[in-house]
């Protein structure tokens, strides 16, 4: 599909509107259906329609797989960070009301901070996930 103008193009103006969309699932989560593990999946289809488009070599340089390992484990870092931090503020784990003075300010920090490690992960997972299986052999 290298050679294709128009799905070029196409990709071209869909995938910033895709990532903007992901972003508006991401921090409007909290407050209605969608959150991070919604907003990962479109935001790694983003990368898949790329892929799929300009080539692997094409989405290999735009997310690399040591970059996409990272960001797999810092999703899960600031999941579980927020649990610890907790503890530490003397709450149970993931009692976001420690979080803030205000403990539905605290909700809101808690659930934000989650939706972004669940995000991160996985979106980044989904990337693994196809460069793994579109870059395999056939042999």
């Amino acid at each position: 599909m290298i050679h294709h103008m128009v799905l070029r193009a196409v990709a071209k103006l869909l995938i910033p509107f895709i990532l903007l969309f992901a972003l508006y699932v991401q921090f409007h989560g909290e407050y209605s259906p969608g959150g991070g593990f919604q907003a990962g999946v479109i935001f790694a289809s983003a990368f898949i329609l790329y892929g799929l488009i300009f080539g692997l070599d094409a989405a290999r340089k735009v997310a690399p797989l040591e970059i996409i390992r990272v960001l797999i484990a810092l999703g899960v870092l600031i999941f579980a960070g927020v649990g610890v931090a907790t503890l530490l503020l003397g709450g149970n784990f993931l009692d976001y009301n420690v979080l803030a003075h205000d403990p539905v300010a605290g909700q809101h920090l808690g659930i934000l901070l989650i939706e972004l490690g669940v995000g991160t992960t996985v979106a980044a997972a989904m990337i693994t996930i196809f460069l793994y299986f579109a870059g395999r052999s056939k042999s």
